[in-house]
């Protein structure tokens, strides 16, 4: 018996000799061949543990999705047809489009710039992105309805214009997982302007104006003037602290109040006169516009101050429309004296007429004025009508104005720290009218005005001195006067007082034309 073992070539010709060897081996080849198939498919799919070191080694991996058919497979061999490759991109640059690219069409944008001081329009509307030529052209057709010039810092305007969308190359990086991306971080960029279209401003609450773009491409301005409406208002206010104050927290507008102050700043300091619970009422018109937005004051018609038991009653006069009106008492007296007690508004009293310490020479001596502390800038009024006698540097007064009223009064205004334009020696003033502005020039230790009345050249007590007063209505003036003012009256009686607002974060006016 021959124990010796086949060779390889005797069992394989011994297996392939026969029906069912033959199908074995086939079989087994077949499963061999797809187990191997689908092992390198998975290596395929697993990223590579380190980076490549450049844009040429890197490895191109298949996708897990393919991946997953072909796992999944019954093991048939059609199930190995190639499917649809996915287009890669050739370049390391994608191009992004949006919608408003696509369709080729301007998209409309508006937006609001503010001029900054020194500014002109044209410069602003430049820096906001808008072309030299549309600026220029938007300032020209704006002139023929507003100067330009009046224009003022912090002006906002409304901008309506056209963006033509642009194309964006942004670099290619790989993701992850593999695939190419666009990086956008950082390209994000507001579309330029490719036509301005408007600008809309108001300079003023009354004035409206627009210029725009024509179907020509010509600008035009247009100006539309708002039609204001007149309220009349009786307000009454109990004083309680500072008369400017009290009159705020009862809605009466700013400017009506300085008015008022003015009306009775001849026979009242209202530094030293105003007492708690004093009380005054003024009767006014004022306009607004046709929304209910108030626009600017109209007149004072009527004021009286109840002080300490003293009562004072003005009313407005204004018989020629060419020249300024006037305020009189019941009697025809008008409220002006020849000097007003306060060349200044919002002035406090911080040193009188009389001996003090001086602060800055550090002795008791004769102080022949009154100091007014005010802020560095006020506007000073010329007490009087006159002619300016000096204005030049004197000294311990610092810059120094005297004026000359005639009948042997002056006045003298020191410590300014500069002259209103045209002020100068021979120079004639309007009572009221601004002559210089306070400072601390001189012998000063802070900002205030320091005010002299002189009578033949001598000093006097500003507060206590009795100056000429005003004219006397008489005659048929007189009569025609006194018509009015009983006129006014009765208005007056007809009216509600107000005397509160129901919230004062609204403006008064708002809420009573609703």
């Amino acid at each position: 018996m021959d124990f010796r073992s086949p060779s390889p070539a005797s069992s394989a010709t011994r297996v392939l000799s026969t029906t069912d060897g033959r199908w074995a081996l086939v079989s087994t080849s077949l499963t061999a061949l797809i187990a191997g198939t689908i092992a390198w498919l998975a290596m395929g799919t697993t990223p590579p543990l380190k980076p490549a070191l450049s844009p040429r080694s890197q490895t191109t991996f298949l996708p897990y999705q393919l991946f997953q058919r072909l796992a999944g497979s019954s093991g048939s061999l059609a199930s190995l047809a190639p499917l649809p490759q996915a287009t890669k991109p050739t370049a390391p640059v994608v191009q992004q489009q949006t919608e408003s690219e696509q369709d080729a069409a301007p998209t409309i944008e508006t937006r609001t710039i503010t001029m900054d001081r020194g500014d002109t329009l044209a410069g602003a509307l430049e820096d906001a992105g808008i072309s030299a030529e549309d600026a220029n052209a938007a300032v020209a057709a704006l002139g023929k309805v507003y100067n330009s010039r009046n224009l003022r810092a912090g002006q906002p305007f409304g901008l309506t214009y056209e963006t033509k969308p642009q194309s964006v190359d942004i670099p290619a990086t790989a993701s992850d997982d593999g695939d190419t991306v666009a990086d956008t971080a950082g390209t994000a960029a507001q579309a330029p302007i490719a036509k301005l279209i408007s600008i809309a401003f108001s300079p003023s609450v009354e004035h409206e104006i627009n210029i725009a773009r024509d179907d020509s491409g010509v600008f035009g301005a247009t100006d539309t003037v708002k039609k204001l409406e007149a309220h009349i208002h009786r307000a009454g206010v109990t004083i309680e602290g500072s008369l400017y104050l009290s009159a705020m927290r009862a809605g009466i507008p700013a400017d009506v109040v300085v008015e008022m102050i003015h009306m009775f700043s001849y026979e009242v300091d209202f530094q030293r006169d105003i007492r708690p619970g004093d009380t005054f009422e003024v009767f006014y018109d004022y306009y607004y516009t046709p929304d209910g937005q108030p626009a600017r004051n109209g007149n004072v018609k009527f004021a009286t101050m109840h002080l300490r038991g003293r009562t004072l009653t003005l009313y407005r006069w204004q018989p020629d429309a060419n020249e300024p009106a006037d305020y009189f008492d019941a009697h025809g007296q008008s409220a002006k004296s020849m000097l007003m007690k306060t060349p200044v508004d919002g002035a406090r009293i911080t040193s009188g007429f009389g001996m003090r310490f001086h602060p800055i020479l550090g002795y008791t001596r004769m102080h022949k004025g009154v100091d007014f502390g005010v802020p560095w800038g006020t506007p000073v009024m010329a007490a009087g009508g006159g002619t300016i006698e000096e204005a030049h540097w004197k000294g311990g007064y610092g810059n120094f104005v005297m004026i000359n009223h005639g009948n042997g009064y002056e006045t003298a205004y020191g410590h300014l720290s500069r002259y209103a334009p045209g002020i100068h020696p021979g120079s004639h003033v309007h009572q009221g009218q601004v002559v210089a502005f306070s400072g601390s020039t001189g012998e000063s230790t802070g900002p205030h005005l320091h005010y002299e009345i002189r009578i033949h050249h001598t000093q006097v007590n500003p507060q206590t001195v009795k100056v000429a007063r005003g004219r006397i209505l008489a005659g048929r003036e007189l009569r025609e006067y006194q018509i009015q003012r009983l006129h006014t009256d009765a208005l007056i009686a007809a009216m509600p007082l107000e005397t509160k607002v129901a919230d004062i974060s609204t403006d008064l006016r708002q809420a009573k034309l609703k």
